[in-house]
């Protein structure tokens, strides 16, 4: 499949918020329509994506990993957008991250060519898939975590069993601590990962790799003690010989709290016997957000390196004010993120006049399956039928609820539609 295969995809039912008169046409001919989101059929809730700031957000972490010699794979489970994939190739991407085999068989349909799987891949028929994919296409690059010996030893079996010709590349996975997710312990636990490696006739050790967002009680000195070791760890390894042969020495790290920190400690990185590709994966900053990262993003302790913007909006209709301190809407858990935080009421679009104007004295407060519970102060001016703009928290579980995003330029145009694949 292709990117024009999916300009070609016959709207219908399937894709919440669009037009009723869509049905029947295919992406790209609704988007040549250039529809207004506002006043041409969409239905609510429709989540919408800001094109302007979209491209803002791409271009700002091209320039930021480019001016700190940095690679770049971006996590794509934030979006599972084959078009964002390719948007941020375009914009110099090594590659992109993912973190289970669907994904990575759909980022393979859309031939992306270098995937860093964030995950120990221990699937005896994704490794079938694996090394038949491997096997098929000379210029694709994988790379995955090991993080135990029992890890290897079955990846070393069903890579085997398939008759894997080409090694599968793994980088050893530094946990971030006691109680952190996935990951080694130890550093005497790493040596023996790697050994199992080096044991191994199907795989092959090309570096080290891990996740500073997992760091128990996170801020700045933690984290880079942890990326410090994660250094030390690559150097040591080195130093025992276990990267000989290889071109490249893969050092990866990065999420979107602390990419700041990955690119202070990564230029500290000593000459190995290869060249160094400093791998970051920060994948949440493509549509960012009104909650979680706004709070954490780096470029707010480092204000000089600019600014991520919010993309995401989510409109959705009052459709009950049954008190007047109380309202509805009809955008439920269905359609907004609300695994960290509860969206963000910003503004008002009046029904009537199509005024659009801050939601002042608007909150939302909880979610039901299919409403949004509003509290409202006496000085809010919210009507049944007025549309309440909201922003979101978290990308990641935006993106996987709605399958067709409207992306939408500043005046309600919509100038194009992004797919997901969840």
């Amino acid at each position: 499949m292709t990117l024009e295969d999916l300009a070609r995809e016959r709207v219908d039912f399937r894709f919440k918020g669009l037009p009723p008169e869509a049905d029947g046409l295919t992406v790209a001919e609704l988007a040549a329509r250039r529809l207004n989101l506002f006043t041409d059929g969409f239905t609510t809730p429709v989540l919408a994506l800001s094109a302007e700031r979209l491209e803002h957000n791409l271009a700002l972490m091209e320039t930021y990993s480019a001016r700190h010699g940095l690679d770049f794979a971006p996590h794509g489970k934030t979006s599972m957008a084959p078009q964002l994939f390719q948007r941020q190739i375009e914009r110099g991407a090594w590659g992109i991250t993912l973190a289970v085999p669907h994904q990575v068989r759909v980022a393979r349909e859309f031939g992306i060519e270098r995937i860093f799987l964030a995950n120990e891949l221990v699937d005896a028929a994704a490794l079938r898939w694996l090394a038949a994919e491997l096997d098929s296409s000379e210029s694709f690059r994988f790379i995955c975590y090991v993080d135990s010996v029992r890890g290897v030893e079955l990846m070393e079996a069903a890579l085997t069993a398939a008759g894997a010709s080409r090694p599968v590349d793994v980088v050893v996975e530094l946990g971030a601590g006691e109680g952190a997710r996935t990951g080694i312990r130890t550093e005497e636990e790493c040596a023996a990962v790697a050994d199992a490696v080096a044991s191994a006739t199907t795989l092959r050790l090309v570096g080290v790799a891990g996740y500073e967002g997992e760091v128990p009680r996170a801020d700045g000195e933690r984290v880079r003690a942890w990326l410090r070791r994660l250094v030390a760890l690559a150097a040591d390894f080195d130093k025992a010989g276990r990267f000989a042969g290889l071109d490249e020495i893969v050092l990866s790290a990065g999420g979107s709290a602390w990419f700041d920190a990955v690119a202070d400690v990564f230029a500290e990185v000593p000459e190995l016997s290869a060249p160094v590709r400093k791998l970051l994966r920060s994948g949440a900053y493509v549509s960012h957000d009104d909650g979680h990262y706004r709070h954490l993003t780096p470029f707010n302790r480092v204000p000089e390196e600019g600014a991520l913007h919010p993309a995401f909006r989510l409109w959705a209709q009052v459709v009950s004010r049954p008190a007047p301190d109380q309202a509805f809407t009809n955008a439920g858990k269905r359609d907004a993120a609300y695994d960290l935080d509860l969206p963000e009421a910003q503004v008002v679009r009046d029904a009537r006049t199509g005024e659009v104007r801050e939601a002042a004295g608007v909150a939302v407060t909880g979610l039901s399956d299919q409403h949004g519970w509003l509290r409202l102060e006496p000085q809010a001016r919210v009507e049944v039928g007025d549309w309440l703009g909201m922003g979101l928290s978290h990308p990641c579980t935006s993106f996987d609820k709605w399958q067709l995003i409207p992306l939408v330029e500043a005046d309600g145009t919509v100038v194009d539609y992004v797919r997901t694949f969840f």
